[in-house]
């Protein structure tokens, strides 16, 4: 395309590109806009190198002329001016995420990346999103995704937006070194059935917290099991607890003492792994260390976590120096997703955290945003894309786009306009046209209005400073929050109004009355 522009003397014309999605994603109304600083940095960067252009040479036709290769030697983004959103806005279908304005050769080759950049971050951060809005604020959240992520680069990716989504953690180590998010983890089953008896466990010996002196954690353990069975009613036998899962729990304790987090499901929650954390962390609690919780990764969630916390309670109640017992975590994985978290809230589980993998990061709901990047105008004539499908029609030429807020403090309409109109006033009626169907029309009187079309790329430099992951993240949550609870709920909620501003409305309609062609009946 971009050499067809060139040769037809065109690439340098004034085009103005949007780029947008049709619909929200998850059956949901709402969508978190992610990917802008990445497009903003590449912009920066962008060059053909010589192997670049070298490349191009090889694949291109030969009757290419060698003054493009040279053209695209020059070229960089210093001519292109980009408006958007804030990153970290909810946003909503046809209003334009990204507005590009440039030379139209270099304006068409941005499309590809600012489309690969913009619908995965935007799609998994809703997805994140969604998950805090169902578990609610109380509840942590981990991201477990890497191992089922496509590839390293959208595993990375996953890790960055879903933190900006809502996620607390992650457990991919290169994300919390390039982004400064927090990492959080515990052993897979392989750790613990590596332990088969006492006799693999090498080391047993581990520092006192507060003293000079090392401790058998092992036999420490082990009496705390007896006592455990002495004091309480497990409904088990000692014969049922593993020795291997207690060697592996302790060889983990040994390791991480103040992190010490077991996953206990290996060979049974109830009759052996509960009791072996209980005994390990009261061992470790007698040389001065908390445990942190416990893991469960299969079975019925609901119903383990109750009677886990039934058996913390009980814990606690052995000695007055265990009240912190009761509380003690319990973090759940096993292909969460949404509806599993839903019903898990209304058997109102016992669940303090959720590990969350293989439905956050591969959006297994919606695979793809589904963003597209239009052609709006070249040259300061509108230009329109036609379909028979109505809801693929485009919205023509340079707009400007406002977000109206009601006396209560909520969003209420997001209303786009030519960019010639003035702009709305504070408690001045307005009135707001559906794009395409007439009969479906409001008057809105704005207690405040939002630009949201803003610009961070002009001249060649960035035009705003760029907000830190977790102002990006506090962004989401504010944005979020200020829409109303029947937008933000997951089982059918009210559609946001998108609308146009009546000069947009006719001007619209127009350019497809005029574009349309009229069919011949014979």
């Amino acid at each position: 395309m971009c050499y067809g522009y060139w040769k037809a003397k065109v690439h340098e014309e004034p085009a103005c590109f949007d780029l947008f999605f049709r619909k929200n994603p998850f059956h949901g109304e709402f969508t978190v806009f992610a990917g802008l600083e990445d497009c903003l940095r590449f912009v920066q960067n962008f060059r053909f190198s010589k192997s670049d252009i070298d490349y191009l040479r090889s694949i291109l036709p030969t009757s290419s002329e060698d003054e493009f290769f040279e053209y695209l030697q020059s070229l960089d983004c210093s001519n292109i001016r980009i408006h958007a959103p804030p990153e970290g806005s909810v946003v909503f279908p046809k209003v334009p995420l990204i507005t590009v304005e440039g030379p139209l050769a270099i304006a068409q080759l941005l499309e590809t990346t600012f489309l690969n950049l913009v619908n995965y971050a935007s799609l998994v951060a809703t997805n994140a999103a969604r998950f805090r809005q169902v578990s609610g604020e109380k509840i942590e959240l981990l991201e477990f995704g890497l191992r089922r992520a496509q590839g390293p680069n959208g595993g990375l990716t996953a890790s960055k937006y879903c933190y900006v989504g809502g996620f607390d953690a992650t457990s991919n180590l290169l994300a919390g070194k390039l982004f400064g998010i927090p990492v959080k983890g515990t052993q897979a089953h392989s750790f613990v059935t590596a332990f088969s008896s006492a006799k693999d466990l090498k080391i047993r010996q581990i520092k006192h917290a507060s003293e000079d002196k090392m401790v058998d954690i092992f036999e420490l353990s082990r009496a705390k099991v007896d006592y455990l069975f002495d004091n309480m009613n497990w409904g088990a036998s000692k014969e049922e607890v593993s020795e291997g899962e207690l060697a592996a729990f302790c060889a983990y304790a040994i390791a991480f003492p103040t992190t010490f987090l077991a996953l206990i499901d290996t060979y049974d929650v109830l009759r052996s792994g509960v009791i072996n954390f209980c005994a390990v962390s009261l061992a470790l609690y007698d040389i001065g260390y908390h445990a942190l919780g416990v893991r469960i990764d299969s079975g019925d969630l609901s119903y383990q976590s109750k009677e886990l916390r039934s058996r913390f309670r009980q814990v606690s109640k052995l000695h007055e120096d265990l009240a912190w017992f009761e509380n003690v975590k319990i973090v759940a994985s096993n292909d969460i997703d949404e509806d599993t978290i839903t019903s898990l809230n209304e058997q109102q589980h016992d669940i303090t955290s959720f590990g969350v993998g293989t439905h956050l990061v591969t959006c297994r709901k919606q695979p793809a945003l589904g963003c597209v990047y239009k052609l709006v105008a070249v040259s300061g004539q509108a230009k329109i894309k036609l379909s028979q499908e109505v809801a693929k029609i485009s919205i023509p030429g340079r707009k400007k786009c406002y977000r109206i807020y009601s006396k209560v403090g909520h969003n209420i309409i997001d209303l786009m306009m030519l960019h010639d109109e003035d702009e709305p006033q504070v408690d001045k009626q307005i009135l707001c046209r559906h794009p395409f169907e007439e009969s479906k029309r409001a008057y809105a009187i704005p207690a405040k209005v939002e630009r949201l079309d803003l610009c961070f790329w002009a001249d060649g430099e960035l035009q705003q400073k760029l907000p830190t992951l977790q102002e990006i993240r506090k962004h989401v949550k504010s944005s979020i929050n200020l829409l109303r609870p029947d937008h933000r709920r997951m089982l059918n909620p009210t559609p946001y109004k998108v609308s146009v501003s009546e000069k947009l409305y006719q001007f619209l309609h127009d350019h497809w009355l005029q574009h349309a062609p009229i069919g011949l009946l014979y």
